[in-house]
């Protein structure tokens, strides 16, 4: 198994979990919680040589930093080495969730109402698969979003394929914010392409 500890943008936006990646975050959450983080989300992804992708904040909400990225690195690794979910040999990355971050749960929305979004869902709604628009918050069953029309669509959390915030001055300023509420993060150093680099485990 490698482990890589990084800042990248994960590719597969999923909001509910399901079969394997529900195991690995149902076997996962326990320890990553107990060190202070919570987990955005997590993918596996391809078959011969599997991907393990976990996307982690803190509990307060604010992004993780590399060494954060270590400690779930080796905390993940370990759990997984003695569950063993996973058949064979498979890589592990862990990321922060970045500041244009998916909004996986009830609460990524409610915590960037205000900010602006795009969304995809499995089956239309009024018509139509893909939006664009302002967040309005979610609870806990539907997501709430003003599009650019000035319309209002409620959008079931279990049928969002992806949703992703949209990197504007706003959403940089208030994750600026987020860094500097973070311990022991110099915002100075904060990079979203910073990278541990790889580690064999």
């Amino acid at each position: 198994m490698a482990l890589t500890a990084a800042f990248f943008a994960l590719d597969t936006d999923l909001s509910a979990h399901s079969g394997l990646e529900a195991r690995v975050a149902a076997l996962i959450a326990p320890a990553v919680e107990d060190m202070g983080y919570e987990i955005v989300r997590v993918a596996v992804l391809g078959r011969e040589r599997p991907t393990v992708q976990i996307m982690a904040d803190r509990k307060d909400g604010s992004l993780i930093n590399v060494e954060d990225c270590e400690r779930i690195s080796h905390a993940v690794g370990a759990v997984l080495d003695v569950e063993d979910p996973i058949p064979g040999a498979w890589t592990l990355e862990v990321s922060s969730a970045g500041i244009d971050r998916p909004l996986t749960r009830a609460k990524d929305w409610n915590r960037f109402a205000g900010h602006q979004a795009k969304a995809e869902v499995l089956l239309p709604v009024n018509g139509r698969r893909r939006f664009s628009g302002t967040v309005l918050g979610s609870d806990g069953t539907v997501a709430r979003m003003r599009l650019d029309d000035g319309t209002e669509v409620a959008l079931p959390l279990e049928e969002l394929r992806r949703a992703r915030l949209v990197l504007t001055d706003a959403l940089i300023e208030a994750s600026a914010r987020m860094v500097q509420s973070a311990p022991g993060t110099d915002p100075a150093q904060k990079n979203d392409n910073d990278s541990s680099g790889p580690k064999v485990h």
